[in-house]
């Protein structure tokens, strides 16, 4: 009876494998069968034909329904399927990855219940309560406020005015997102861009018509009339001035194809590149400082946090401290290579003392000055926002900075029950209850009274900011990461990989920190973090490494997407001014890679590696084990 009930059992497997591979190959077209079919991965789903009652025919039915069953497979199966999606586009990324809910159920892997409950975490609650800053930030122009006032902090030389605009336009990455920050100052960037341009025009024709007046003494009557007319002509209009083509050879206007700007000379052209770049690159690069900076900072820290729960070494304040100096050392030396490629880098120009401010930069100032000017005085919205933004900051910093005690000791009896979303929703929560502005009406004897008040934000306003797409593909990238925790396929890639561990640990970071900078170029940077995450992690455990020595140089090269104009949205954003051609980025954007990646090398064997103690294997990681997968 024993016998029996295994032959059906194993009748039963193979039957049913044969079945799913029918359904999958009806189901979808036949161009996507080779990417759906089981067998892709080794696994296959052959149809038991002849089967007899012989020990033989039973044994290979029963072989064929145990590789298919294999979780480790099916696992990567899933895996495979999902990455594919991704790297494609071929389905929207927050769609694909809802596929973890689908298949993991279907193939044993977890429970429909349990699938769904990686689909909202703490990082979740923590991007709430962000975006509830964000939407109030922008809602009142307050960012508008603080990168003016920055840009005017710096001054107007053309060098220090790009570095303003960097310094502004990573300040408010770190609290924004990338792509808003980014247009957000791109206008500003480029009202100043054109203003210069015309003003140069404007003061080169007034230099020529004295110049022309002066030295032809006897044609002063006859050009008189012509010279009057030209000067009551010559209107600042963005680039382009009536004298232009009288100026010099070298002054021929160039027409640019994207947005119809006309460019008096190279330099012109060349200016505006080098500060559509800046705006670019500083939103990314002012990202990496926070955890809620960039998504793929916030996935990392979820991911870590879930897989490691007994390290509580990653928070909001030890982030900013190991990725902070790297920010600013990349960010400065960026703007080195940017300004030395487009520009030229002039020292002695630029630390020059006391020197008088040309005429384009004083206009350039005028400009920003005018444009702050609008804003006016400093509204009562404006000062709760900003006062409730550095609350939010000082409790994140405050709560476990790890040198002192922060006020999550407060609470001993609860240690590790309050993070950083905790504070998050605190903050955010507070923008629906804090009246902006009183709601009044005119009573018929016309007396006017309040009857209501409207909040710093709506619920309406906080919709259209937050990125449900953002927050499902996250979503799916926890349920991937558990799904290969529990079938096993975490440990088995760790095994597979352990030879690893006989190169340098400072060759494995680099090899994995090109994979992932290379990577990120034609993939999301969420879809690629999220990817390559449970793949890193049981690596470093296999190769005896402290996990953190791979998951965060891995993390911040995720951001260093900085070749291609489809390759985040920021490039695509200023991509789309039409100043810049593609090649212009990839020249650019592949020296900013190689100082990204150097910078977190430095970083890993310096401040990093003091910080997390990084040359020990921890006890909060998983024992180290022999044990092999089959």
């Amino acid at each position: 009876m024993a016998l029996c009930g295994d032959k059906a059992a194993a009748w039963g497997q193979a039957c049913c494998a044969w079945r799913f591979s029918n359904i999958m190959e009806s189901a979808f077209p036949r161009c996507w069968q080779h990417l759906l079919h089981p067998g892709v991965l080794g696994f296959t789903s052959e149809y038991p034909m002849g089967y007899h009652e012989d020990d033989n025919t039973v044994s290979s039915a029963q072989t064929a329904g145990t590789r298919l069953l294999h979780k480790e497979a099916e696992c990567a199966y899933t895996l495979f399927v999902i990455a594919t999606f991704w790297l494609t586009e071929a389905l929207p990324l927050s769609v694909t990855a809802l596929l973890p809910g689908l298949m993991f159920p279907l193939f044993g892997i977890m429970t429909s219940k349990k699938v769904a409950s990686a689909y909202f975490k703490d990082f979740h609650l923590l991007l709430i309560g962000v975006i509830c800053l964000a939407t109030s930030i922008e809602k009142w122009n307050l960012h508008r406020r603080i990168a003016l006032r920055m840009v005017m902090t710096v001054g107007v030389n053309p060098a220090w005015l790009t570095l303003g605009f960097m310094s502004s336009t990573a300040f408010l990455s770190m609290w924004l997102s990338n792509t808003s920050t980014a247009a957000m100052v791109m206008p500003i960037m480029e009202a100043v861009a054109q203003q210069i341009i015309s003003a140069e025009a404007e003061v080169e024709a007034t230099q020529m018509t004295h110049f022309s007046g002066s030295v032809n003494h006897g044609l002063e009557i006859d050009e008189g009339v012509e010279t009057n007319e030209r000067k009551e002509k010559t209107i600042p209009v963005p680039g382009y001035s009536n004298d232009a083509g009288k100026i010099s050879s070298k002054t021929e206007l160039e027409k640019n194809s994207g947005t119809g700007t006309k460019y008096r000379t190279e330099r012109d052209h060349m200016m505006c590149k080098l500060m559509c770049l800046c705006i670019a690159y500083s939103s990314t690069i002012g990202g990496l400082t926070t955890i809620t900076g960039t998504s793929t900072n916030l996935i990392f820290a979820e991911h870590f946090n879930m897989r490691y729960p007994d390290c509580h070494c990653i928070n909001f304040g030890s982030w900013f401290m190991l990725s902070f100096p790297a920010a600013i050392i990349i960010l400065l030396l960026s703007w080195i290579w940017l300004q030395w490629l487009f520009l030229g880098f002039n020292f002695k120009e630029m630390f020059t003392c006391g020197k008088t401010k040309t005429a384009k930069q004083k206009a350039c100032a005028e400009v920003i000055k005018q444009e702050y000017q609008k804003l006016g005085p400093m509204r009562y919205q404006e000062i709760v926002t900003l006062v409730l933004f550095t609350v939010m900051a000082l409790l994140w910093f405050s709560r476990d900075p790890g040198f002192i005690s922060g006020w999550s000791a407060l609470f001993p009896e609860y240690p590790g029950f309050a993070t950083d979303s905790t504070v998050a929703l605190l903050i955010g929560i507070l923008f629906f209850l804090i009246p902006a502005k009183r709601l009044t009406k005119t009573t018929p004897t016309g007396e006017i009274v309040a009857f209501d008040y409207s909040p710093l934000i709506t619920w309406k306003e906080f919709q259209s900011f937050m990125p449900w797409d953002i927050a499902i593909l996250v979503g799916g990238g926890f349920a991937l990461a558990d799904g290969c925790e529990e079938s096993g396929l975490s440990k088995w890639i760790g095994n597979k990989l352990s030879p690893l561990g006989s190169l340098p640990v400072w060759l494995i970071i680099l090899i994995s920190s090109l994979l992932v900078t290379s990577l990120t170029e034609v993939a999301s940077n969420p879809a690629t973090i999220t990817l390559l995450l449970p793949i890193l992690s049981p690596l470093a455990e296999a190769i005896q490494v402290n996990p953190l020595h791979i998951l965060i140089p891995s993390t911040l090269c995720t951001s260093f997407a900085f070749l291609l104009p489809v390759a985040n949205p920021p490039n695509a954003i200023v991509f789309s001014y039409g100043h810049l051609k593609v090649m212009d980025m990839v020249k650019a954007g592949l020296g900013v890679n190689i100082v990204g990646v150097a910078v977190v090398m430095l970083g890993m064997s310096t401040w990093i590696g003091a910080m997390f103690d990084l040359s020990t294997y921890p006890s909060w990681a998983p024992p180290i084990s022999n044990e092999t997968m089959p």
